[in-house]
């Protein structure tokens, strides 16, 4: 099914999520043009990474709408498929198959689910392999690399199925802090080419430096939406003020 109300890429409209009788979304409203770089910041619990599992179709809803490029992500999951050929996710934990090599990893789903001749995957992997700066670690298994390297292997996995967007679940909260700086190059510079994205994050240099607007959740509420040099400079709300005081500290 395929409807699109707005212009925008992604977009959710009044969704709300259930775990049990604890309400993790709350009527969640949010569009994302094509080309947007959003980061979604908030306390633990606030429903951030919710939100984009949801986008993704990893979480059902309970109600309300989200379409991607105009296909709707139905409450049911039907139409999950579909959204995940538009829309890579890259999470904390690097979830590579261990058993394969760099290159294997990027290569099995552009030629299983994508039905990609393997030697165009190949070539296609290659260069995304040399976009996050690691085509020379294309032959070692995961446990060879870093724990950056492993997770620019996961964003260009993503990449390899050429999303329209991509969504980030705070992708360095697992890494070393030395690490942390060379996953976060590798995402600015997706956001310079143009990729649409919302990455999940404390990182909050990264989020004044590259996102078109900071989305601040709290409660499973989106609180505030607006420009990093007016979130940072003068937080509306106060559970936000009281956030950034804390993180900022």
């Amino acid at each position: 099914m395929t409807a699109q109300t707005t212009n925008a890429l992604i977009e959710m409209q009044s969704v709300s999520k259930f775990y049990d009788k604890y309400q993790a979304l709350k009527e969640v409203s949010l569009s994302v043009p094509k080309g947007k770089k959003l980061v979604i910041c908030g306390p633990s619990g606030s429903g951030k990474s919710t939100l984009i599992r949801c986008i993704n179709g990893l979480e059902s809803y309970l109600e309300g709408r989200i379409t991607v490029d105009g296909t709707f992500l139905a409450p049911s999951g039907k139409g999950a498929d579909a959204v995940r050929r538009k829309v890579g996710m890259v999470f904390q934990h690097f979830n590579l198959f261990p058993h394969l090599t760099v290159l294997q990893n990027l290569t099995i789903a552009p030629v299983r689910i994508g039905k990609v001749p393997k030697a165009e995957a190949r070539e296609r992997a290659m260069q995304y392999l040399e976009r996050v700066h690691i085509a020379d670690h294309a032959d070692k298994l995961p446990s060879q690399l870093s724990g950056g390297q492993q997770q620019r292997v996961a964003i260009a996995r993503a990449l390899c199925m050429k999303p329209q967007a991509m969504l980030f679940d705070e992708p360095t909260s697992a890494l070393d802090p030395e690490m942390i700086g060379e996953v976060l190059d590798v995402i600015s510079e997706l956001a310079e080419d143009g990729m649409t994205m919302i990455c999940v994050t404390h990182e909050m240099g990264f989020a004044r430096r590259v996102a078109d607007e900071v989305v601040f959740m709290d409660q499973g509420i989106i609180l505030e939406r607006r420009p990093p040099e007016e979130f940072f400079s003068d937080p509306r709300h106060p559970r936000a003020r009281a956030f950034l005081d804390r993180i900022l500290r």
